[in-house]
């Protein structure tokens, strides 16, 4: 497999679908404010794949106090896992149609969850197509009910009271639009800006033009320059998926990172925390 624990390229799949050793494999499409992923699913997916519904699956309901997507309950999240058919030890592969921006949302759950052998798809459904390999339309086949077992902790979390604090002795990195975190925009959440001290990293930026990740050399460039030189780091999002990206990215450049679930839409919910508007402190927002 590649050569790293993150991903694992589309040939990859492809041999070990010829080979009669496919892994599991997730499919993830969501994207704020679609809700057709289930649709798009049907319309064409990879041979074996299963879909996953991200709000009823990956998250538990959202909550003032928790955010928009707080972490599910370990035992939903295992009943999950178990109807997508892993057992113990399986290869989990998860994809999207968005350069992992979803999907890894999966991949960091069931790692934080004791299993660690899941990797992103490398460009996700489009680079599948783009190596001439063919889809599968309908509902999908039935899985036989896999046998995990799953449990939190994993991974490692912050709360909305250690990213106040973060800065001050690591780097808080926020993987929105850099549009939302000065403030200038704010589509869904309940305040605009960003958690004082956090910098700007826009996981998108983490991606070459096709979707797929830039090479480990490239994104440890990227986050040097964001002030990751060993030390402490945690990422936050809109409410905590594409952050999941970004630490995707991180672990492909050799860096673990923390996330904050909760993320933007717990903090923003919260009137007595304090709202920073603006520009990055690295000044332009890579």
């Amino acid at each position: 497999m590649s050569g790293n624990s993150v991903l694992l390229t589309t040939l990859e799949l492809a041999e070990m679908i010829e080979h009669g050793r496919s892994p599991v494999i997730l499919d993830v499409r969501w994207t704020l404010g679609d809700p057709h992923g289930r649709e798009r699913f049907h319309e064409g997916h990879i041979s074996g794949a299963v879909y996953v519904d991200m709000d009823e699956e990956l998250a538990d309901p959202p909550t003032l106090e928790h955010g928009r997507h707080p972490l599910p309950d370990i035992d939903r999240l295992q009943a999950a896992a178990r109807r997508w058919g892993i057992d113990e030890g399986d290869l989990v592969v998860a994809y999207d149609g968005s350069g992992g921006l979803a999907a890894a949302r999966a991949w960091w759950l069931l790692r934080w969850a004791g299993h660690p052998e899941v990797r992103l798809l490398d460009g996700g459904l489009q680079a599948w197509t783009a190596g001439g390999h063919l889809l599968a339309a309908g509902p999908g086949d039935e899985t036989r009910p896999g046998t995990v077992t799953l449990s939190p902790g994993h991974l490692p979390t912050i709360g909305p009271d250690e990213a106040a604090e973060f800065s001050t002795h690591g780097v808080l990195l926020d993987a929105r639009a850099y549009a939302r975190y000065r403030g200038d925009e704010e589509p869904v959440d309940r305040r605009a800006g960003h958690i004082p001290g956090a910098i700007s990293a826009p996981t998108t930026e983490n991606l070459r033009q096709d979707g797929s990740f830039l090479p480990a050399d490239q994104l440890a460039y990227r986050f040097s320059r964001l002030g990751v030189n060993g030390t402490d780091v945690a990422v936050y999002c809109g409410s905590g998926i594409n952050a999941a990206h970004e630490i995707a990215a991180l672990e492909i450049a050799g860096i673990e990172a923390a996330l904050y679930p909760g993320s933007w839409s717990q903090w923003s919910a919260d009137p007595k925390r304090r709202v920073a508007t603006g520009g990055s402190p690295q000044g332009d927002g890579t």
